[in-house]
């Protein structure tokens, strides 16, 4: 551009001088008073030239629309031009500029985590939808909003207010009902911060469930070993009558049976979560249930009746030793479970919907507050009545993985004192008519 106007300059300083030449010329022709007006009317058109370019620069100045910088003639043509090739140099910039911006933001909007941009004073200048959804933000309404007036939590409103809070670590606040983020603020820009949140819900309570889990297996081992322990003292220490030996020695492999128990059970959960996808073998129904019928006869001992409602007409597609497990663990439950004199139904119902295989019996039943937590890995509703009846706390668990594997739930229905029922139900896409079952080669 500088040297734009050096030219124009110099052409405007020829252009007076071709007018003084002209004059100069009109003057020893026709006199001095021709030559002073030859020379008065080029000055005064080229005034009026540079006045008629700068009227137009000057209007598109007072408006300027992109792509319409006004033509210019001879000098100005070269500073009209150079100027229209800033402008579309201009408007490539920021062209790019804005393609790079929607392209950040569209990379914000794709981050499973929540971005906000603070400004210096921590005023909300932009949010991506996980952060609007996580923080109950509005995306357009609170743009220029304090944070801290959005977000009240006391531990986030301290975090805030720290002297250097960017190189504080990310703090854990608990909003809305059982949701925790993770909230960290990182230096953006010359004095912008990015908010960070994270959903931690769900690490939150694996961790909690870890921590759980380990304090209650050392929990429900460490009592039988006590017990094992106290009265290997006993029989090492005292000289006791046969009878005395034998009565502790089978209160110790009562114990010992016990333990057997949760680690085969910790084992078979173990199995279940690491297991790979089921490859759909054929599980017969009829033979299953039967057995199970069976099972539950010789745990009873006559105590209850067992009764079976089943008419299969399809099998199951998935693991047989899973469904066996966890058909098993309800029918135990419901056996363990129910006084002497009360019933335990096996349920088989199917149809075009798929199938479902239900427990019911006449037991103690079940507070409603207690059904949402049974599946969880030792947790009992009586935790005496559990070691009295040789529960491990762990069936339940073991039920819910099962049931999941085969894509089929799990519905609880009791009452405390009236029984329960406990009902797996699976999709249509898990049957698979018997009449299609292939007979076995003898």
């Amino acid at each position: 551009m500088p040297a734009v106007v050096s030219r124009i300059f110099a052409r405007t300083l020829a252009s007076l001088a071709a007018s003084a030449v002209a004059g100069a010329v009109a003057g020893l022709l026709a006199g001095a008073a021709a030559g002073w007006g030859v020379a008065a009317a080029c000055i005064c058109a080229i005034l009026v030239y540079h006045l008629w370019h700068l009227a137009a620069l000057a209007r598109w100045l007072a408006d300027p629309v992109p792509g319409k910088v006004p033509e210019g003639m001879g000098a100005w043509d070269d500073v009209l031009t150079a100027l229209h090739r800033h402008e579309r140099d201009g408007m490539r910039r920021e062209q790019l500029l804005a393609e790079s911006l929607l392209r950040f933001r569209r990379a914000a909007q794709a981050l499973p985590d929540g971005v906000v941009i603070l400004d210096a004073e921590n005023r909300i200048e932009w949010c991506n939808d996980t952060a609007a959804a996580q923080l109950g933000l509005d995306a357009r309404a609170d743009t220029g909003q304090a944070i801290a007036n959005l977000i009240r939590a006391p531990a986030f409103v301290e975090y805030l207010a720290a002297p250097d809070p960017t190189k504080a670590p990310a703090i854990k606040v608990q909003l809305g009902v059982g949701g925790v983020l993770a909230l960290q603020l990182i230096p953006y820009g010359d004095a912008q911060k990015l908010l960070l949140s994270r959903d931690v819900t769900q690490a939150e309570r694996l961790e909690t469930m870890r921590r759980d889990f380990v304090a209650n297996v050392s929990h429900e081992l460490r009592t039988p070993l006590t017990v094992l322990v106290g009265f290997l003292e006993t029989v090492r220490e005292l000289k006791l009558d046969p009878q005395r030996t034998r009565d502790y020695l089978g209160m110790m492999q009562e114990q010992a049976a016990r333990m057997h128990r949760i680690i085969e059970d910790l084992l078979t959960l173990s199995v279940l979560e690491s297991a790979p996808p089921l490859a759909g073998e054929r599980v017969r129904v009829k033979p299953l249930l039967e057995r199970l019928r069976s099972d539950a006869q010789a745990l009873s001992a006559g105590r209850h009746v067992i009764s079976l409602h089943a008419a299969p007409e399809v099998d199951i597609l998935g693991s047989e030793a899973e469904l066996s497990s966890a058909f098993g663990n309800l029918v135990t439950n419901a056996v363990r479970y129910t006084p002497q004199g009360g019933e335990v139904r096996l349920v088989w119902r199917d149809g075009p919907d798929g199938a479902s295989f239900a427990v019911e019996d006449t037991g103690i039943g079940i507070a409603p507050d207690h059904i949402p937590r049974l599946t969880e890995r030792f947790y009992r509703v009586d935790r005496s009545r559990s070691r009295e009846t040789g529960g491990t706390g762990l069936g339940l668990a073991i039920v819910k993985h099962a049931v999941a594997r085969h894509q089929a739930s799990l519905d609880v229905d009791s009452r405390q004192g009236s029984g329960s029922r406990f009902a797996i139900r699976f999709p249509a896409s898990r049957t698979v008519p018997v009449e299609n079952l292939i007979p076995d080669r003898g």
